[in-house]
C-alpha cells in the first residue's frame, strides 16, 4: 500500500542554488574519437567555469554529462538528470553537428520556459557544432525563445582540445548573469518606512518588481525596529565588541563631544546588530531604511540617530567580526537603488556596491575655473579635460571604496572618519561616515528605473572611472557640498557632463567596481530589462566589451522593440 511521506518540520534549510548544468549534443554518425572528443569539451568547460560564486563566495554548483545527446531518448536522459541535480542555468558546448528538435529542443522541454540556455562552441570545421550552434539558436528564436550564443575557439583536432582564455571569459560572464538572474528569484528584500521621502523615483513598485524579478518585497513599519532597538534586542558584549572595534580603527576621528554624543553612537552601532538579525531571521538578501524624515528629524516626534554606519557596514565586505559578503542597503529606502545595488553585487560576484546622490556635476568650464581660483594646475588633466560627478551622501556609503580594491581593512579604515551629524538636519544625533574615495578604480555606474507607461524596467548605466584630483582641489570640491560625506568622484567613460547631468534617473547613482559591461548586458536580457544608453559617443556594439546582440533581437526589430512585446 502507497504512503504519503511526510517533510521534516526543521524550521532550517539552505537556500537552494542554482545549478549550472553542462552538455554537448551529437550525431548518432560520428566515430567514436569524435564522441570522446565531444565529452572532453564538456569536462573541460565544466572545470573551468566551476569557479563562480555567489557574494558570500559559495561555490555555484557545476554539473556535466558525458552523454552526448544524440537524439530525444538521450534528451530525455539527461534533462531528467540535470532536473534531479537542481539544474536551473544550461551550457551546450556542441562540437560536431546534430539535429536541433531532436537534441536540445526536446531537453528544453523539461524545464520552465525562460531557463537560461547557452550555447559556446568553436569555429572549428571538420564536424561543425557551429554549424550547429546557428541552426539552433535560429531555431530556438523564431520560436520566442531568448539564447545566447558564444561562437569562441578551440583546436580543431585533438582530443582534449585547448579552448581559448577569450571564449571561457565570455561564458563566465554569461554564467555569473544566469546565476544572478535566477539566485534572486524568490529572494526577498527588507524595506523599513514608507516612500523615500516622496520620492517616486524610490518607490516600492512591488507588482513590478516581483514580476520582472520574482523578488518579494517585506515592508515593516520603523516603529517595529525602534521598539526593538530601545528594548535592547542585541547581545551587549557584541555592542561592546562593536564599538571598541571603530575606537581602535578610527581614534580620534570619531567626532564624540560629550557622554550623550558617545551614547548616541552607541545606539547607532546597536542598530547595525539589530538590524543584521532581524534581515537574517527573514533570509533577506537586501534591505533599506527611510532615515528622513520621521525616523531622525521629525521635530514633532522624538528624533533617533541617523543610520549612517550601520547602512555603511551592510554594505561592507567585513565588520567587526572579519570578513562577510556586503549585504545590499539602501539609504532613505530607496528601492530602485536597492536592487541596482543587489544585482550589480551578485553580478560582480560579491564586490562591494557604492550609494550616493547624483550630487553635483563638475563641467570642464567649471572645475577648470575654481582649479584657476585655488592656483591648481589642471592643464592636460582628465578631470578637467571632461569633467566629472562628485557623488556623496549621507548615508549607505560602502567602507571598501576609501581605498584601493584588495587593500587590508587596516588601510581601508584608516581613511574612514566619523564626524557628528549635520545637527540641523539630524536632531536625532549620531555621527556621520566620511572618506575620499582614490582614483582609478573602474566598473559600472548607474541606476535601475521604472516606466509606467511600459510597465517596464531600465537600466541607464555606462563604463566609469573614479578620478582623484590634486589635494587642495580635492577638498575644495569635498566642501563645495558636505565634507562630512563620503565622497567619490566619478567620470563616465561615454557620457558627456551635459548628457550625465540630463539623463540622470534619480537623485541617487550607484557603482560597483571589476564588473563587465557583457555580465549586466546578459543580465538585461534573461530580466527583460531596457539597456538605456543614450550617450552620442558609445557605438552600438563595442567588439570584445558588449555581448552580441541575441539573434531573437535581430528578428523582431531590435532589442527595445523585443522587450517591450
Amino acid at each position: 500500500m502507497a504512503h504519503a511521506r511526510q517533510l521534516s518540520g526543521d524550521r532550517t534549510v539552505k537556500p537552494r542554488l542554482p545549478v549550472i548544468g553542462v552538455f554537448a549534443t551529437g550525431d548518432p554518425r560520428i566515430d567514436e574519437a569524435a564522441r570522446a572528443r565531444a565529452a572532453n569539451i564538456v569536462q573541460i568547460v565544466a572545470e573551468s567555469i566551476a569557479g563562480i560564486a555567489l557574494p558570500d563566495k559559495t561555490p555555484v554548483p557545476v554539473v556535466w554529462s558525458p552523454l552526448l545527446v544524440d537524439g530525444e531518448k538521450e534528451a530525455d536522459v539527461v534533462a531528467t538528470r540535470f532536473l534531479q541535480e537542481g539544474v536551473q542555468v544550461l551550457v551546450c558546448v556542441p562540437d560536431t553537428w546534430a539535429f536541433p528538435q531532436l537534441t536540445v529542443i526536446s531537453l528544453l522541454s523539461h524545464f520552465p520556459k525562460g531557463t537560461p540556455i547557452n550555447l559556446t562552441c568553436g569555429n572549428s570545421g571538420p564536424k561543425p557544432g557551429v554549424v550547429f550552434t546557428h541552426a539552433l539558436s535560429g531555431a530556438l528564436s523564431q520560436s520566442g525563445t531568448l539564447v545566447h550564443i558564444n561562437v569562441g575557439n578551440w583546436d580543431d583536432t585533438g582530443l582534449k582540445p585547448r579552448i581559448s582564455e577569450k571564449t571561457i571569459a565570455a561564458l563566465v560572464d554569461w554564467c555569473y548573469a544566469a546565476v544572478t538572474h535566477q539566485y534572486l528569484r524568490g529572494k526577498r528584500v527588507v524595506v523599513f518606512g514608507h516612500d523615500s521621502m516622496g520620492m517616486e523615483t524610490a518607490l516600492a513598485h512591488v507588482i513590478p518588481t516581483r514580476n520582472t524579478f520574482g523578488l518579494e518585497m517585506t515592508r515593516l513599519d520603523m516603529k517595529l525596529f525602534a521598539d526593538m532597538v530601545t528594548k535592547k534586542a542585541y547581545k551587549a558584549k557584541e555592542l561592546a565588541a562593536l564599538r571598541g572595534w571603530i575606537d581602535r580603527h578610527a581614534g580620534k576621528r570619531l567626532e564624540l563631544r560629550d557622554e550623550a554624543q558617545s551614547a548616541r553612537f552607541n545606539t547607532e552601532l546597536a542598530m547595525y546588530l539589530v538590524m543584521r538579525d532581524l534581515l537574517q531571521d527573514l533570509n533577506a538578501v537586501g534591505g533599506g531604511f527611510m532615515n528622513q524624515l520621521e525616523w531622525g528629524s521629525d521635530r514633532r516626534g522624538t528624533p533617533l540617530p541617523v543610520p549612517d554606519v550601520m547602512e555603511s557596514l551592510f554594505n561592507s565586505t567585513f565588520d567587526h567580526n572579519g570578513r562577510k559578503p556586503p549585504l545590499p542597503y539602501a539609504t532613505e529606502a530607496d528601492v530602485q537603488g536597492l536592487l541596482t545595488m543587489l544585482f550589480f553585487t551578485y553580478l560582480a560576484g560579491g564586490n562591494p556596491p557604492l550609494f550616493m546622490d547624483f550630487r553635483k556635476v563638475w563641467e570642464p568650464f567649471e572645475i577648470k575655473a575654481f582649479a584657476q581660483k585655488l592656483k591648481v594646475p589642471a592643464a592636460r588633466a582628465e578631470w578637467a579635460e571632461r569633467g566629472f560627478v562628485d557623488g556623496n551622501n549621507s548615508g549607505s556609503a560602502s567602507f571598501d571604496w576609501a581605498a584601493a580594491p584588495g587593500v587590508s581593512v587596516e588601510k581601508i579604515m584608516a581613511n574612514v572618519s566619523f564626524p557628528a551629524a549635520d545637527p540641523h538636519y539630524f536632531p536625532g544625533g549620531g555621527n556621520s561616515v566620511t572618506f575620499l574615495t582614490p582614483g582609478g578604480i573602474e566598473g559600472i555606474a548607474g541606476r535601475l528605473a521604472y516606466s509606467a507607461q511600459m510597465n517596464r524596467f531600465a537600466l541607464i548605466w555606462d563604463e566609469a572611472v573614479t578620478v582623484e584630483l590634486p589635494a587642495k582641489l580635492a577638498k575644495a570640491v569635498c566642501g563645495a557640498t558636505d565634507p562630512t560625506w563620503p565622497h567619490t568622484f566619478v567620470l563616465p567613460k561615454y557620457a558627456s557632463m551635459a548628457e550625465y547631468k540630463q539623463y540622470a534617473p534619480a537623485n541617487h547613482l550607484h557603482m560597483t567596481w571589476d564588473l563587465a559591461p557583457a555580465r549586466v548586458q546578459y543580465w538585461l536580457d534573461l530580466a527583460g530589462v531596457i539597456s538605456a544608453t543614450p550617450w552620442a559617443n558609445r557605438p552600438a556594439f563595442v567588439e570584445g566589451v558588449d555581448r552580441p546582440m541575441p539573434l531573437l533581437y535581430v528578428l523582431n526589430g531590435g532589442e527595445l522593440a523585443t522587450k517591450l512585446r
